[in-house]
């Protein structure tokens, strides 16, 4: 009991550590747009120094045997790549083109409520009611963090919002791909294939052989940024804490830290202004993982 009860804790840390990390997409987004990225180039920069980082560390670390998986790791760690880097990357960057950068970031936070409903088909986790306390909880922060209680600056737009949502489903399912290719191969071959896979699909959208990313060196130095700490780095902890966790449905409440970290990026790089209401926001996230950190009885 005390060694499942340590191991929640150590996961719990490492998936809000990983969390924590993702604050920074947002601006390492900002920032190569303003260097003449797209939402499309820029993912595909993303996974594909991800995948150079994770090869070079996972080779390095367990020699290159380790890249030797069987066909079931190998298939978990494609649908992980293709739907939960790539598809999701190819929606949510049509919801914020169609719908907003707002309403986007909102309909992203449905993902824990798909968590938790494919954690209970597939792994038969009990949904408590302090887990449905804290996933209405950390829906009302989210929505509160992103639009301050303002919903007049939402634009609404049909197809990007069922992009939106589409988006969060495919943010969802990481916890569970993440799960079952974790149960069969470690977190650094998985995260290696799952990039390459996601690499592979991105770059016949963002088609970088017609730009000249190539030339735009600082462009290339922010991505690489970009690549190792708020996805390679941050990744391989949500994945590592992912295993070490027993119920797979708290993971993406753990993970919204994000959405708080994102705030505070925000104001110390690009002196953005929050109220009383994203504060608000940000308070029930925190107390929403607070609940969810809790073992359900």
């Amino acid at each position: 009991m005390n060694q499942q009860k340590n191991a929640n804790l150590v996961g719990g840390i490492l998936i809000f550590i990983g969390g924590a990390l993702w604050g920074m997409i947002g601006p390492c987004i900002q920032i190569m747009e303003q260097l003449g990225s797209t939402s499309i180039l820029t993912s595909f920069l993303r996974v594909a120094f991800a995948c150079i980082i994770m090869l070079i560390w996972t080779v390095a670390r367990y020699g290159i045997r380790s890249l030797k998986i069987d066909r079931n790791a190998l298939l978990a760690c494609a649908l992980l790549g293709l739907i939960c880097h790539g598809i999701y990357n190819i929606f949510y960057s049509l919801a914020v083109n169609l719908a907003g950068i707002t309403i986007s970031a909102v309909l992203l936070n449905v993902a824990p409520l798909f968590t938790a409903l494919f954690s209970w088909i597939l792994f038969h986790e009990h949904i408590t009611s302090r887990k449905r306390f804290a996933l209405v909880i950390n829906i009302l922060g989210c929505v509160l963090a992103a639009t301050g209680g303002n919903f007049s600056v939402l634009s609404f737009s049909i197809v990007g919002i069922v992009c939106g949502i589409l988006a969060g489903l495919c943010y969802g399912l990481t916890a569970i791909f993440g799960k079952i290719a974790g149960d069969q191969s470690n977190a650094f071959v998985m995260s290696t294939y799952s990039y390459l896979f996601a690499a592979i699909f991105l770059f016949f959208f963002s088609k970088p052989w017609q730009t000249a990313v190539i030339t735009n060196l600082p462009l290339l130095g922010v991505g690489f940024f970009y690549a190792l700490v708020p996805t390679a780095i941050a990744y391989l902890l949500y994945y590592q804490g992912v295993q070490h966790l027993q119920e797979t449905s708290r993971v993406p409440v753990l993970a919204s830290i994000e959405m708080v970290m994102a705030g505070i990026f925000g104001i110390i790089l690009f002196h953005e202004k929050l109220y009383g209401m994203n504060w608000l926001g940000m308070a029930l996230v925190l107390i929403s993982i607070v609940f969810m950190s809790r073992k359900s009885e």
